[in-house]
């Protein structure tokens, strides 16, 4: 086979990434009933998801998605800028924006799509960003889709942030990008003093919540909430996916009003693509309701995440398997070996348990991980099944 040929250096490239023990698969799921997921004929216990609340098959969105979809199809047909943007397009925004506590928000298709291209919204090649090493790829693509200077600062290293905005010219807009979880970790930025900084620096703070949305703070109200910040401070941007907590898909964006018209107006990821399905945006508005309306789901998970922090104290050694405790519902038990977090993560489907095996380039080198993800819909008994099985799977 000729070795230009697309087929000839895929081919090549995929066999590296198998002698790397970095090869992904997909799974073809048949159908899912809360956290069990039927895999060619065989009912596993799903610790893979980010339902968190256990919203994706709530009566109440399934019916709001079915009666929008009855009024308004099943497509958008356009961009929001031209007739894409309905009924349930504008009060999902309407409810976000009130219960996050701001003037405006803003309905994207995706989450990823959202983070890739509002950056380049709101700085330029003539500005500058500021990005911890560990945020999601996408906030990472949006920083250099901006063309902004970019800085780079260690992961939650708040003195070297503080020396790159002290050290950083005084022309142009300034950008601090974090995530609020971080994906992979499960470490909390610590907005408080990042909007400290933000303030004397005079740089804006956008902040990814994909994870703390809908499970940190009293109400659901996610990260700002949980550190008591005012949601309405004028540089602060927050952004919000409604694919975890919230059960479906897509993102908001919310922030001040005009703020978030000249995101709509500027963001390519936005403008050029077709909008979200009315009838995924009348389940999202669903999906903040019952967020309000049914706190006990945010108690149940927490309960969860309470008792795995108590059963992983028995995983604290560097080097062998390490738990990263997290007050969010990502959950990394830190293996090293590709190989061994593969074999793992077989050991624990053997059982009838699905949980992923994180490898690089998700994560760094040497901290081939299980990312557990808990959820509200998990119970004691299963997750305690689930510990049971990893002290088997370790020979503990």
């Amino acid at each position: 086979m000729d070795e230009l040929s697309p087929a000839a250096w895929a081919e090549a490239g995929l066999a590296a990434l198998d002698s790397q023990h970095t090869r992904r698969m997909r799974r073809v799921v048949e159908s899912v009933d809360g956290m069990h997921l039927t895999v060619d004929g065989r009912r596993m216990l799903a610790f893979c998801g980010n339902d968190y609340l256990g919203l994706s098959q709530h009566p109440a969105l399934v019916q709001a998605a079915v009666h929008a979809a009855h009024r308004h199809g099943v497509g958008a047909t356009a961009s929001p800028l031209v007739c894409g943007h309905s009924a349930e397009h504008e009060a999902l925004e309407s409810e976000v924006a009130s219960f996050l506590g701001t003037q405006a928000a803003v309905y994207f298709h995706s989450g990823y799509g959202t983070n890739a291209g509002i950056v380049s919204a709101l700085i330029g090649k003539d500005d500058l960003v500021f990005s911890d090493a560990l945020n999601h790829a996408c906030l990472i693509d949006g920083a250099r889709l901006s063309r902004a200077q970019l800085h780079i600062y260690p992961h939650l290293d708040l003195s070297v942030l503080e020396a790159q905005l002290s050290a950083a010219p005084a022309t142009g807009r300034r950008l601090i990008l974090s995530d609020s979880v971080f994906s992979m970790d499960g470490t909390l930025a610590p907005l408080d003093k990042l909007l400290e900084m933000a303030e004397r620096h005079g740089a804006m703070l956008l902040i990814d919540d994909a994870h703390g949305y809908g499970v940190l703070g009293a109400g659901g109200r996610g990260a700002v909430e949980h550190f008591g910040l005012d949601p309405r401070h004028p540089l602060l941007i927050q952004m919000a996916t409604l694919s975890k907590a919230g059960g479906g898909s897509g993102a908001v964006v919310a922030a001040s009003r005009p703020l978030v018209e000249w995101i709509w107006q500027r963001t390519r990821s936005y403008v050029f693509a077709t909008a979200a399905p009315a009838m995924l945006a009348a389940a999202m508005r669903a999906s903040v309701r019952v967020i309000q309306q049914e706190p006990e789901r945010r108690g149940l998970l927490r309960q969860r995440i309470q008792e795995w922090t108590v059963a992983s104290q028995a995983w604290q050694q560097p080097g062998t398997a390490q738990a990263w405790p997290s007050p969010s519902a990502v959950q990394p038990l830190i293996l090293g070996d590709n190989a061994r977090a593969l074999a793992v993560m077989q050991s624990l489907w053997d059982e009838g348990l699905w949980v992923p095996a994180i490898r690089p380039p998700t994560v760094p080198a040497g901290t081939a991980r299980l990312r557990i993800s808990l959820s509200a819909a998990h119970t004691q008994e299963e997750l305690a099944r689930l510990v049971a099985a990893i002290h088997r799977a370790l020979g503990a």
